[in-house]
């Protein structure tokens, strides 16, 4: 349990450092009342429980039991941000297959399957043993492979094969 007003803190950009130290410790803050966005803001961080300061002892008791064993303390009235974020993140991520999708749809089918390889871990020399093709065919098909999508090394096309990445922030 650690105090939301304790001296120095900083309030929530605090607990954000405090979290990063160690995201696996379990926290629950005390303090409050808390208005939503800030309790859902400490949420955010990976605080994993709020009371407010005059909760009862057994309330407390209750409330650490839970957080021990892996569940949130969340008012029911913050659940709607819960929702909100996983239908945010699953939109995104059907944007990304999409869009990755799409960039793949480019390659010819060779290049496809060259660059399925690639995000397998396959070396040059194992995909053209596998497609019993000469390595300088594998490096040709990569070149172009590399064009079509435009992306500048092999991690970056496994991880683009692997849909890991949207094709927007190849360039980072």
């Amino acid at each position: 349990m650690l105090d939301h007003d304790l001296p120095e803190l900083d309030g929530v950009n605090g607990m954000a450092g405090l979290m990063k130290l160690n995201p696996d410790t379990k926290v629950v803050v005390l303090g409050g009342p808390f208005s939503d966005e800030t309790e859902w803001a400490l949420f955010r961080t990976g605080v994993r429980g709020c009371c407010r300061r005059e909760t009862e002892r057994e309330q407390l008791k209750s409330v650490m039991m839970a957080v021990q064993q892996g569940e949130l303390w969340i008012r029911r009235s913050l659940s709607w941000h819960l929702l909100n974020e996983l239908v945010t993140i699953t939109q995104e991520k059907n944007r990304i297959k999409q869009a990755v999708g799409e960039l793949l749809a480019n390659l010819t089918r060779r290049e496809y399957e060259i660059a399925t390889l690639v995000g397998n871990g396959e070396s040059n020399k194992q995909i053209a043993r596998r497609l019993d093709i000469t390595e300088r065919t594998v490096k040709a098909h990569l070149t172009e492979v590399f064009r079509k999508l435009d992306v500048a090394d092999r991690l970056k096309l496994a991880l683009i094969v692997k849909g890991s990445i949207s094709p927007h922030a190849r360039h980072l």
